[in-house]
């Protein structure tokens, strides 16, 4: 699936009802700015009003490695199903013609929206030459699928 690319840092992330969560930003000065202007959503409610949790680090032992490592695994691909969740739900699906619909929307031939949907390597090449920004999202499969 293609959607923007950035190179990414993540924080965890509470809203003011107490879920947490992590989002993942193109750098600190961004996540100030999408704060600032109220673009963070709660993934769970919605909830606009969004704050840094508190991170500590966190060091295990030889006999807890290969566990925290499976933990990690599955908490990643928790977050990755919810975010494939949040996409399908919120962002319009335009199968193979991703290419020429980006370009529409890049340069207001179509309606500015959320898309997401298929390219080839050299079509994501293409439309990031042109300036058009888009990006690979890991699409994970679903357990049922």
């Amino acid at each position: 699936m293609w959607l923007k690319l950035y190179d990414m840092i993540s924080f965890n992330l509470t809203c003011s009802k107490g879920h947490e969560f992590d989002g993942w930003f193109p750098n600190s000065d961004r996540f100030e700015e999408q704060i600032k202007n109220k673009q963070v959503l709660c993934p769970d409610c919605g909830d606009k009003n969004v704050t840094k949790s508190i991170m500590a680090p966190a060091v295990a032992s030889k006999g807890e490695s290969k566990r925290k490592d499976l933990v990690e695994a599955q908490e990643m691909r928790k977050m990755l199903t919810q975010m494939r969740d949040h996409v399908e739900k919120n962002f319009d699906d335009v199968g193979d013609q991703f290419p020429e619909e980006a370009r529409k929307i890049y340069y207001g031939e179509s309606e500015a929206r959320d898309i997401y949907g298929n390219a080839t390597d050299t079509e994501a090449e293409q439309l990031a030459e042109e300036g058009v920004p888009v990006g690979r999202l890991p699409w994970v499969k679903r357990p049922n699928s």
